[in-house]
């Protein structure tokens, strides 16, 4: 693939380029605890963005995306966001270089993902990391790569538009083969945890649904959430976020001012504790008992939180029965995208064969699956 991507910018541009992936990712769990200053426990995977690229001497940029079959030229001063284009990922992260005060020229860029889109797998962060990676070696600008995923970040939310929390990106620059990343999402500290699977792998399988209730349902989420913070502090000053309350906490101030703000804080508060607990288990090579973990963080966001979907909670219940599974959760946002699970490798192809049967039926949808592995972070690969 990296050769023909290579072939395809010599063919267009008539000299040969450096190529860079960033990959898409997984949480294993810790999902919506990110924007309640908690913990993430994310991994990259081998499906990845890859872009080819060489410096231009003039200001323009000449950008092919190998999906969309069509080509961009855009000028490098006075970038603007284009509603919808695919090219924004791409400028965005230009842009930010810019106002960074960076002195960058034109560039040819062609760029190639596998990461699906729409999956809840950020596909977006993995082109804006790969981008970021890329200029930043072009033009010798001597970033780190926290600052990188800093400014990924500030791309996605000034030229995509999208107000993300710093997850994605983080784990599409940082990550390390077979580990996952122990993500503060208020300090930013984090530790590398070995993640071994031994027998087991890991099978996402996507509802290709993505119903239009997220975005107005993550809104509420989050003044939920700062509601019951709100209630708690009234009373205990030094508690600035759900990551700093307990159930105690809740039972007391919350619950008897609103029953689902206190169902809203209290799954936050467990998921919360549940990253502790899967680090823990990890660490003494108990799979089992991170796959009970995961049950229990779907069992909180479907009943809970209420973020998940019928497509959701279904491919959960197909799989829960099934011999050799040992762990399934909704994984992202939440109303539509993949389950994650944990599955032992020799019945792989008898699960999904089962499972895209019963869903396919049942809900009159395709379902796609991908086999994921947790993979290195961003970097060069055509050394």
């Amino acid at each position: 693939m990296i050769t023909a991507l290579q072939q395809q910018f010599v063919d267009l541009f008539h000299t040969a380029p450096k190529v860079y992936r960033s990959p898409g990712r997984i949480n294993i769990i810790g999902e919506h605890t990110d924007y309640n200053q908690g913990f993430v426990l994310p991994a990259a995977i081998e499906q990845a963005a890859y872009v080819a690229i060489s410096p231009r001497e003039d200001n323009e940029l000449h950008l092919y995306a190998v999906s969309m079959q069509e080509m961009v030229v855009l000028q490098l001063h006075g970038l603007v966001p284009k509603a919808g284009a695919w090219s924004n990922y791409i400028a965005g992260v230009a842009e930010q270089f810019i106002r960074m005060g960076f002195t960058i020229k034109g560039f040819n860029l062609v760029l190639h993902s596998d990461v699906p889109i729409g999956a809840g797998l950020s596909s977006s962060a993995a082109i804006e990391c790969a981008v970021a990676f890329a200029l930043n070696e072009c033009f010798d600008c001597a970033l780190d790569r926290l600052q990188l995923v800093h400014l990924a970040q500030k791309a996605e939310h000034e030229f995509a538009g999208v107000q993300c929390g710093i997850m994605d990106q983080f784990a599409s620059m940082m990550s390390r083969r077979n580990h996952l990343i122990k993500l503060d999402c208020r300090s930013l500290e984090y530790e590398y945890i070995p993640f071994q699977l031994g027998s087991h792998t890991m099978v996402l399988f996507d509802t290709n649904v993505k119903h239009s209730l997220a975005s107005t349902a993550y809104n509420n989420r989050r003044q939920q959430c700062e509601q019951g913070v709100q209630w708690i502090a009234a009373q205990l000053p030094h508690i600035q976020t759900l990551r700093d309350a307990d159930m105690g906490m809740l039972e007391q101030f919350v619950l008897p001012k609103d029953l689902l703000v206190y169902r809203r804080c209290t799954y936050v508060v467990k998921e919360i504790q549940r990253v502790e607990a899967a680090c823990k288990a990890l660490k003494a090579g108990d799979l089992n008992k991170l796959g009970e973990l995961m049950y229990e963080t779907h069992a909180g966001l479907s009943c809970d939180y209420e973020v998940s979907c019928t497509e959701l909670d279904l491919l959960v219940d197909l799989v829960k029965a099934r011999p050799g599974v040992i762990g399934a959760r909704m994984m992202g946002g939440g109303f539509g995208g993949c389950t994650l699970n944990l599955v032992e490798a020799d019945r792989v192809d008898e699960l999904i064969n089962s499972v895209q049967i019963s869903y396919e039926r049942a809900t009159n949808l395709p379902l796609n699956y991908y086999l994921v592995s947790a993979a290195d972070g961003s970097g060069r690969v055509d050394h």
